[in-house]
């Protein structure tokens, strides 16, 4: 088992502009939803959770000042020498996703950079695996910093379900949460990103990765397919092996669900087919219920609302259950405890 350790924690959200605002508004359960520019199929404004900032950036332009923002928070106490030695994983919508903004692939990487004024190392690398290219990217931090020798690896996410493209795809799909549809999410906007460095590294830092799993999941929301929660399943198996425990040894779960019946009911699945210790409470916290759906950027912003609430003192207890499904089969866990 290897311990990574979240050093610090930057957001750019619609309910704050910083994580300890975002954190303490997600703590609170606010929410800050409002009509956009778009209207669905019965000529009613679409609502969202829209990141405000201080210009009305759209498209790539707001990506990255979003990213810049909460990448930022990460570095401010970093020196130029500890720069050079730290690597950028950022994640970005899935390649398939209709409606993705354009030029992220090739761009955005360096565009981030040249906004922060910062040159990263050569290893930083941008990942486009929507929902858990956050669980990926800390896979590939962990082998950087264990096998590598970096410093320390950002974790970063950047994402906007906020275009024509993507909303008319949602909606296409009764996706959406409207006055027509029940069963359907929030969109939203949001970046997020985290400091992680070897525990030895970190002393200090409240929070500790100790486990991390994927799966892959035949009977996606898509489907047909009945579903039996199996790659949520296997993913989680996973990250307890690395962690070295069981689901009875953890309190309660922070996860990306959103609004559908779809993930509610996977999570429950996983949880009955895991949990084999009576619990009188096994919580879950979706911070998409404040912020909404926001892509690519959730992994980050789980392990930010983790960090705050075991530093602060309101999480209820020491080991987290993360857990986030793409829309296709891919699936990942992560087993956060307290440092």
């Amino acid at each position: 088992m290897v311990a990574v350790a979240v050093d610090a924690c930057g957001m750019v959200s619609s309910v704050g502009l910083s994580a300890p605002a975002a954190c303490a508004a997600v703590r609170c359960g606010l929410t800050n939803v409002s009509e956009t520019r778009f209207m669905d199929g019965t000529g009613n404004w679409i609502m969202a959770a829209q990141v405000p900032l201080e210009e009305p950036w759209r498209g790539r332009t707001k990506l990255l000042k979003m990213a810049a923002g909460a990448i930022r928070e990460c570095i401010l106490d970093l020196k130029p020498t500890d720069l050079a030695h730290t690597a950028l994983l950022l994640c970005v919508a899935e390649r398939e996703r209709p409606g993705r903004t354009a030029g992220i692939d090739n761009l955005l990487l360096a565009e981030v950079q040249e906004d922060l004024g910062v040159q990263f190392h050569s290893s930083s690398t941008l990942i486009a695996e929507g929902k858990v290219g956050g669980a990926s990217a800390i896979q590939t931090a962990i082998d950087l910093l264990t096998r590598a020798g970096m410093r320390y690896c950002i974790v970063a996410g950047t994402d906007s379900y906020l275009t024509a493209g993507t909303l008319s795809g949602l909606e296409e799909n009764q996706r959406l949460l409207t006055d027509s549809n029940s069963d359907g999410f929030i969109p939203g906007e949001a970046a997020a990103a985290v400091r992680l460095a070897l525990k030895a590294n970190a002393p200090t830092a409240p929070v500790t990765i100790t486990g991390i799993g994927f799966g892959s999941e035949k009977a996606t929301i898509v489907s047909e397919e009945p579903l039996r929660a199996d790659g949520m399943v296997a993913a989680i198996k996973s990250a307890l092996a690395m962690a070295g425990c069981d689901m009875g040894a953890l309190d309660f779960r922070i996860c990306d669900l959103s609004g559908e019946q779809y993930g509610f009911k996977e999570a429950a699945l996983a949880l009955t087919r895991l949990l084999r210790v009576r619990k009188e409470e096994f919580d879950i916290w979706h911070p998409a219920e404040c912020i909404g759906e926001t892509g690519a950027a959730i992994v980050p912003v789980v392990l930010c609302v983790a960090a705050a609430a075991l530093k602060k003192g309101y999480a209820k207890g020491n080991g987290i259950l993360c857990h986030f499904a793409n829309d296709a089969s891919q699936r990942a866990a992560i087993i956060v405890n307290r440092s």
